[in-house]
């Protein structure tokens, strides 16, 4: 486990830190047990869409091999090196698996290493996002099980939908939960029986097509169906658009590109991007922050 502060940290640096030992930070966990769903870009835009709103933001990569978040966040203090000074970067801290044989004392480890990050961050942090493996592992579940809000990203097709349930394809009749669902629902049972929180889980369709295309409809159709049995509320997501790509290499988001941005021209199709996170958010409704989302 590395813990590291990469950058100027968001919010007040001179807050009590007797306070904030006693409390914890707002968990965000991004969670889906399938890769390419979008859950790091997600991720990387509300944590500077929390900034902006004037939060301080600590980030956990939970998968130690592939680390996109985490390459991301380094992405983008390389970035602010060479060409933005002030530009804002979260407290970051990559869980990697344990090396240990065992299974109970590999999960022994991750979970200490969990906790003492989750209390670390929360000295001085507001909010705490989780970005989770494309896969069912052990710290993922420990991430799933500790959020305040569970967000699944999922891409605008029948092929992720599975993820969460089995779809009739001839009736669009809903037979039953899959293993993900399973997953989310036990998190939730545990967290409520613990300690009385009951966990928010949204669903934000990504990469959403601009034309209304008949898949499109039968996914608002079945989501509809599907959200009061399994327990999810439906966000709007984001569109299928170059922009995210491009962002990653330099560490950017959609609130940092201006007209000032050196190699990134602003076009109308940031703008409407930029809409679409600023939604996302104001859906989220997160606590305290219900005006401030709709302020940047």
């Amino acid at each position: 486990m590395s813990l590291v502060e990469m950058h100027k940290p968001s919010g007040d640096p001179h807050s009590s830190g007797q306070d904030n030992q006693a409390r914890e930070a707002n968990i965000i966990c991004l969670g889906n047990e399938k890769g390419g769903s979008g859950k790091s870009t997600t991720a990387m835009h509300i944590i500077v869409a929390l900034m902006a709103m004037g939060q301080r933001v600590g980030a956990i990569d939970l998968d130690g091999r592939q680390q996109s978040l985490s390459r991301y966040i380094q992405n983008r203090q390389r970035w602010a090196e060479k060409n933005q000074p002030d530009l804002p970067i979260p407290k970051l801290a990559t869980i990697a698996r344990s090396a240990a044989e065992m299974r109970t004392q590999a999960e022994a480890e991750e979970k200490r290493n969990f906790d003492t990050t989750i209390v670390e961050l929360s000295k001085t942090c507001d909010y705490i996002v989780i970005d989770s493996p494309g896969n069912d592992t052990y710290p993922s579940r420990l991430g799933h099980a500790r959020a305040d809000l569970i967000i699944t990203p999922i891409n605008d097709s029948f092929v992720d939908l599975d993820l969460l349930a089995e779809v009739d394809p001839e009736t669009g009749e809903i037979l039953g939960p899959s293993l993900y669902s399973e997953m989310v629902w036990e998190s939730r049972k545990r967290r409520a029986l613990a300690d009385r929180v009951s966990i928010d889980w949204v669903l934000m369709r990504n990469r959403l097509s601009s034309l209304d295309a008949k898949n499109k409809r039968k996914m608002s159709d079945t989501l509809e169906k599907l959200a009061p049995r399994t327990g999810f509320r439906v966000a709007p997501g984001f569109g299928e658009r170059v922009i995210y790509r491009e962002l990653f290499p330099v560490g950017l988001t959609l609130l940092d590109i201006t007209e000032e941005t050196p190699n990134i021209r602003m076009n109308m199709s940031h703008v409407a991007a930029r809409q679409e996170l600023r939604d996302l958010m104001v859906t989220l409704n997160l606590p305290g922050l219900e005006e401030a989302s709709r302020s940047f």
